[in-house]
């Protein structure tokens, strides 16, 4: 993918200190005083287990023409439903401001902020530029310290508007979080339509907040398991075409697609490495299924795993070193983790139930599993070594999770009891407490979140 945006500006001297991070929400702000008082940072510190979210007042961007002033509305809108969405931030009733400032060469009066409690504050306005470009300044400011965090400008084509309504939110929920933010992405998933005898399901993307819908394939071939490749402009996935179950790989942008490798049996289960340079996935000879991987650039495959069980699902560790996979070796379906060789094999679940699908955080703190047990699945967490299980999400059907860029916030897909035919796409952070369905015009499984777009 072309880089859209591009992006100047300034970051507050103080926003260069690196910010704490924090599982609930916690605000300390400070005046700066003449002598005794020393200015404290706007920040979001997450640090206990109940959130309240940070209250911030998102002015519409401004513009010198009606046109730029229509545009600088929809930003700031998908800005504020962003910050929403995150669970962090409640962006304040437009109804509720008492004036709004010039832009950005006017200073707020900060004690019209004050007034109704908002504790951050982005202004902004769309600056003229030549035809079939959008120019946006915008600026973060701590309204009870009167100072701006944040100062910025970004370009980008003028129906790119989208994109850079995401980066600013990237941006806002850095500075005010310490975390990287996770809007400017998208999500693959499987597009579900027809009769549960006559399915048809179809390779799907979009923004991650359900817009930019396109459909990569037509629905004549059963597809599943799309994931992203760390450029986020190529996928993998699980393609019937012909009959058998193969593993293809697919540029996004210009819809070419090619067969990766044409092996006896079927290949299926298919996730790249951090570099993007191998695939690994589980290939069935007869009978049996192991694990392997390719190398892309030389086609070379190599056997990581020689067991007569099922063993499948693998997902590379964000350094490379290892491989989580499920397996039954031990007699039933559960999480296994070895080195990137194949070698050093261990369980890490003991838990009551069959675990599988394990995740990788892009962190690399935790992994994500689902977890079936006496008719309910759940969707967890826990360390590496299989230690702190924590169950996120459970439901008549959970499936499918998968990571945010910055570790914080997973998705999956869920099928209800009273129409199991059904399913949806679910987004939930790491507290448990914030769980949100992401609309999609037709039923909605496997999702893959991509990295952040540059």
């Amino acid at each position: 993918m072309r880089r859209l945006l591009t992006l100047s500006g300034h970051v507050g001297r103080k926003a260069r200190r690196a910010l704490p991070l924090s599982a609930a929400i916690a605000i300390a702000l400070a005046m700066l005083g003449a002598a005794a008082t020393a200015r404290a940072e706007l920040r979001v510190d997450i640090t206990r287990g109940h959130v309240e979210p940070l209250p911030i007042a998102l002015v519409d961007l401004a513009g010198s023409s009606e046109a730029d002033a229509e545009v600088g509305s929809q930003i700031t809108e998908v800005i504020t439903r962003n910050l929403k969405r995150s669970g962090l931030f409640r962006p304040i009733d437009p109804a509720a401001f008492i004036i709004e400032p010039g832009g950005m060469t006017v200073r707020p009066r900060f004690q019209d902020w004050r007034i109704i409690n908002a504790q951050a504050l982005v202004t902004g306005r769309v600056v003229p530029s030549d035809a079939g470009r959008l120019s946006v300044e915008f600026r973060l400011w701590d309204v009870f310290a009167e100072q701006d965090l944040v100062g910025l400008k970004l370009s980008g084509a003028r129906e790119a508007w989208r994109s850079i309504a995401h980066t600013m939110s990237d941006k806002i929920y850095e500075r005010l979080t310490g975390e990287s933010g996770y809007f400017h992405t998208r999500v693959v998933y499987i597009a579900e339509t027809g009769p549960p005898d006559k399915r048809i399901k179809r390779l799907a993307i979009m923004d991650q907040d359900g817009h930019n819908l396109r459909y990569l394939s037509d629905g004549r071939h059963l597809v599943l398991t799309p994931r992203f490749s760390p450029t986020a402009q190529e996928i993998t996935y699980l393609s019937y075409e012909g009959g058998v179950p193969r593993v293809y790989l697919r540029q996004i942008d210009t819809g070419q697609q090619e067969l990766l490798g044409d092996f006896p049996g079927m290949t299926f289960a298919p996730r790249f490495s951090p570099d993007g340079n191998q695939v690994v996935m589980t290939l069935a000879r007869r009978g049996n299924s192991d694990i392997f991987e390719m190398d892309l650039r030389s086609r070379q495959v190599r056997q990581l795993t020689d067991n007569p069980a099922i063993e499948t699902a693998p997902c590379y560790s964000p350094d490379g070193a290892f491989i989580a996979f499920e397996s039954d070796r031990g007699g039933s379906q559960q999480i296994y983790v070895m080195r990137r060789d194949g070698s050093d094999v261990r369980r890490v679940t003991f838990g009551k139930g069959r675990y599988g699908t394990p995740v990788w955080s892009p962190r690399g703190d935790l992994i994500a599993f689902t977890k079936s047990h006496q008719g309910q699945f759940y969707i967890g967490v826990m360390r590496p070594d299989g230690s702190g299980e924590r169950i996120l999400a459970q439901d008549y059907l959970v499936e499918g999770p998968t990571w945010a860029p910055n570790g914080r916030v997973l998705m999956f897909f869920r099928s209800s009891s009273r129409d199991p035919d059904s399913a949806e796409l679910v987004t939930i952070d790491l507290t448990g407490r914030n769980e949100r369905i992401l609309f999609t015009s037709t039923a909605a499984s496997d999702p893959a979140w991509s990295p952040l777009i540059q």
